[in-house]
């Protein structure tokens, strides 16, 4: 066996050129105390704890500092290595309160493993008064240097893991202490990486209470935008891929667990913003910009790695165009099934193509990212209604996925809604996309708060509607319309009203002349769902109309000659592992089941029924693919003054004046901004690069 050869304790051990007397040991298994000392850090031989005596050499030294020679002759357990081990720990306990519960929940408290191994105790001990006040000034980070025991570790990983160097060692109230170098970490250019958090070995520093979820998994927990992904994007990858400046790489990352992400990248939720952790230190990091910036530099890479399985023979029909129906059609074709979808509508992309307007999602964009569908010999069959989903399989399909959205928009049971000049959301929004001339007058007024709202509300000003008031039951700050639309909505000059709610709508000759309206004390839903509402007195009001669009909701538009059970909202009842109905080899996904969602959560409901049909038809149901070269992360990030203040990228949006359907609203990033937004990123998933110390009772205790 190749290596260096030195003995340990009566044992032989191999070590690998360069290793430590402590390293090697540790890699055969075999403890020594240390505490100090980090698998990721250089060695700095200051606790003391993990001297042992070479055969030839005076004085014990410290193993973690000593490299292993051929031959060496080690010894760790000796009556002077024990005592000069007790006093090591009896200084490192000194300052260390007793009382000490509150560690990282992912670092078990080494210290009091150490405590427990070496059968030291520190209640002879005259502590030395240590009482000092935790630092809460800085985002993210809990700073207690009540606890610190000066081990250096978080020092040692800002300076030379990270390269950020904003830790050193300073005198504060007459000791020395672990400090920011210039007061705050964010003033001492603090990247808040959690490299510091990860290393500490007693909870002196730690995440904020709140900022690391304690019922989620580890990785889900450090990485929360990742986790909050349905579709379970790598998101901080893609993004540091943009970084240094492999777009086409970052794109393809996406891709990995997408087939739409151009269509994302103008039009998804976003959840994972909602969850980045930047926004601690002051806003959230683009994600979706850099998700479309990322597809707009697609160079067709990725398709060198992605997989496509021999045919099978087995056939499935999927009934709907939309992101779920075409993201399984997308994976079932690549696992070497034959493929029709069924689309009713003249265009395929469901709600995409018709529920979602031109100028925040260009026809051409989608257009693409269908032809990659087409692409794998996906037939799409427009024109073409099924109106009984087990029908297909006496057709001759092996197995049915039913993912016909939720197109049918709801009509408010008030006074006067079967008035003329009332539009229904869905078809609103169907005609506009399709080319209708769809009159609105010069005063419209949408009744609902969701992002088809204001989809509505934007429609209508570019079909000439002077005067666009939105109206919704909901206060300002829970409105389910995501903020940048309604942000888009007032800047374009649309009105909204929240906390109002809608009693009627007043006509003349038929025609609607105005919504009847009161403002909103409070409101809840009752056990049926049905919405309680507290109005304020006399707050009675009358929004002037030419046209109303209720935009309150929208469902499947089914019934039971569907061929399928049907839950609350014309949804249709499924497995929610399998995506199964109850008729055996029929499945359904996406809006149709959950009720309306986003585009993310229906790609990935589709991804879902992909694989749990493959399993039906005698596959693996695997979809898990490479498609971008793997290479490790840098965990040597670097300084740059002023990090926690650079302000998020802004897009550039049209002038108000050029508004019409075609025109893009939002022009997205260029490269220097995609650059400089990507470069916010804290990079939390370098944290779980960070090697996991183990404690003494997992090694050979001798």
């Amino acid at each position: 066996m190749d290596g260096i050869r030195f003995t340990l304790d009566g044992k032989e051990i191999v070590a690998q050129p360069g290793q430590s007397v402590l390293q090697a040991a540790l890699a055969a298994g075999v403890y020594i105390a240390h505490f100090c000392s980090h698998d990721d850090l250089a060695p700095a031989g200051s606790c003391r704890l993990c001297v042992v005596e070479v055969e030839g050499v005076a004085d014990p030294v410290t193993s973690c500092s000593t490299p292993a020679t051929d031959g060496m002759v080690v010894v760790t357990r000796t009556a002077r290595l024990n005592r000069l081990r007790r006093l090591a720990a009896e200084l490192v306990l000194a300052p260390h309160p007793s009382e000490c519960t509150s560690c990282n929940k992912y670092l078990k408290c080494e210290l009091q493993s150490l405590i427990q191994y070496l059968e030291v105790t520190d209640q002879h001990l005259r502590k030395r008064p240590n009482l000092i006040e935790p630092d809460l000034r800085n985002p993210l980070v809990y700073h207690d240097m009540y606890r610190c025991i000066l081990c250096g570790r978080c020092v040692r990983a800002c300076s030379d893991v990270r390269g950020v160097d904003a830790l050193t060692f300073g005198r504060k109230d007459g000791r020395v202490r672990v400090l920011p170098k210039n007061g705050t970490l964010a003033d001492s250019g603090c990247k808040f990486c959690g490299a510091c958090v990860e290393v500490c070995p007693t909870g002196s520093i730690m995440d904020q209470i709140g900022v690391v979820r304690t019922d989620m998994k580890r990785d889900d927990a450090l990485v929360p935008c990742r986790a909050a992904c349905p579709a379970g994007i790598d998101i901080p990858r893609y993004i540091r891929l943009v970084k240094e400046g492999r777009a086409a790489e970052a794109n393809a990352v996406v891709r990995e667990k997408v087939p739409f992400p151009a269509v994302l990248g103008y039009i998804c939720n976003h959840v994972c913003e909602t969850k980045c952790r930047r926004a601690e230190v002051d806003e959230a990091v683009s994600i979706k910009q850099l998700k479309r910036f990322a597809a707009s530099q697609d160079d067709g890479s990725w398709r060198t790695g992605s997989f496509r399985l021999p045919p099978t023979g087995r056939k499935v029909a999927v009934i709907g165009s939309g992101p779920a129906g075409l993201t399984a059609a997308f994976y079932l074709a690549k696992l070497g099934h034959s493929v029709v979808v069924h689309e009713a509508l003249p265009v395929a992309g469901g709600m995409m193509r018709v529920g979602i307007p031109g100028y925040r999602l260009p026809s051409d964009i989608l257009a693409g990212e269908i032809a990659e569908v087409t692409a794998l010999g996906v037939e799409i069959r427009t024109d073409s209604k099924v109106d009984c989903a087990p029908v297909l399989l006496e057709a001759g399909y092996d197995a049915v996925l039913a993912a016909v959205g939720t197109h049918q928009g709801a009509r408010l049971p008030i006074p006067g809604a079967d008035l003329s000049g009332i539009l229904i959301n869905t078809d609103f929004l169907r005609r506009v996309s399709l080319g209708e001339k769809v009159p609105v007058g010069e005063r419209v007024v949408v009744l609902g708060g969701g992002n088809v709202a204001f989809d509505c509300a934007g429609a209508a000003r570019r079909l000439g509607a002077k005067d666009v008031t939105v109206v919704c039951l909901e206060a300002r700050n829970e409105m389910k319309a995501s903020p940048e639309e309604i942000d888009e909505a007032l800047d374009e000059g649309t009105t909204v009203h929240a906390s109002v709610t809608f009693q009627g709508i007043e006509g003349e000759d038929g025609h609607v002349t105005g919504v009847k309206c009161s403002k909103v004390c409070s409101f809840h839903f009752d056990e049926q769902g049905r919405a309680v509402i507290l109005c304020e007195i006399g707050s009675e009001h009358v929004i002037p109309a030419d046209t109303i669009v209720f935009a309150v909701g929208q469902r499947p538009d089914l019934t039971a000659d569907f061929g399928l059970p049907l839950a609350r909202g014309n949804r249709i009842a499924a497995d929610p592992e399998t995506l199964e109905t109850a008729v055996p080899g029929v499945y359904a996904a996406g809006d149709a089941v959950i009720g309306t969602a986003s585009v993310i959560e229906a790609i990935a409901a589709g991804r879902r029924a992909a694989s749990a049909i493959d399993r039906r038809l005698g596959g693996l149901g695997l979809l898990d693919e490479a498609l971008a070269p793997k290479r490790p992360a840098d965990p040597y990030i670097g300084r740059q003054e002023g990090f926690a203040s650079v302000p998020r990228t802004c897009t550039d949006y049209a002038p108000v004046e050029t508004l019409d359907l075609a025109t893009l609203v939002d022009r997205g990033y260029g490269c220097d901004a995609a650059g400089y937004e990507s470069g916010r990123c804290l990079q939390c998933d370098l944290r779980l690069g960070i090697t996991r110390q183990k404690f003494w009772g997992e090694y050979d205790v001798h």
